[in-house]
């Protein structure tokens, strides 16, 4: 119990390794940094907007404002990733008590697979940009920039697939806003 902070770092800290590694070989293969900034600047080269007021109508400006939104989801999701790590740490010293029992084992178990899933959204996040930089966008041609709004969803539901193969708690905002919606209605 007393080593589970320490052993919440080493985790952390081997998590990091990884998907730090994931985004150098892919940056020392694309000679770009990989990072989500870059993906920002990616985006404002794709899709010019003018300053008239129909180019928000057009189908740049859609796909402009379906990406910002899903950016903004991105903030987000990794946010309130962030703060349930922080969450899993501070509780690891009873998860990690709760595995020297038989009957409360099973906490130990979905707080490991909770905070392993949430530690690994980072490593698919890497991988996803990797293949979002390994594209070529072109601004005068709409599949590829339908191909970025496709990415960005991909990032957006990496949570939903890691929850699939692993599984843990999920932390997709739609859920929330949905629940929040439901909230609003009085009956």
């Amino acid at each position: 119990m007393n080593g589970s902070f320490f052993l919440c770092k080493q985790i952390i800290s081997i998590n990091s390794l990884f998907s730090a590694s994931i985004r150098d070989i892919g940056s020392s293969i694309l000679n770009t940094n990989i990072c989500f900034s870059n993906l920002v600047n990616i985006l404002n080269s794709i899709i010019i907007i003018e300053e008239e007021a129909q180019s928000l109508f057009s189908i740049d400006g859609i796909i402009k404002t379906i990406v910002s939104i899903g950016f903004l989801n991105l903030i987000f999701v990794f946010s309130i990733r962030y703060i349930l790590v922080k969450v899993f740490v501070l509780i690891s010293p009873f998860a990690i008590l709760s595995a020297a029992m038989p009957s409360t084992n099973s906490f130990f178990k979905s707080w490991f697979k909770s905070l392993l899933s949430l530690l690994l959204i980072e490593s698919f996040s890497s991988l996803i940009l990797i293949v979002m930089f390994s594209l070529n966008y072109s601004p005068s041609d709409v599949v590829s920039k339908l191909l970025f709004v496709g990415a960005v969803f991909a990032l957006m539901r990496v949570n939903s697939f890691t929850r699939d193969i692993i599984g843990g708690i999920s932390i997709d905002v739609q859920n929330y806003l949905y629940s929040l919606r439901g909230m609003g209605k009085f009956k």
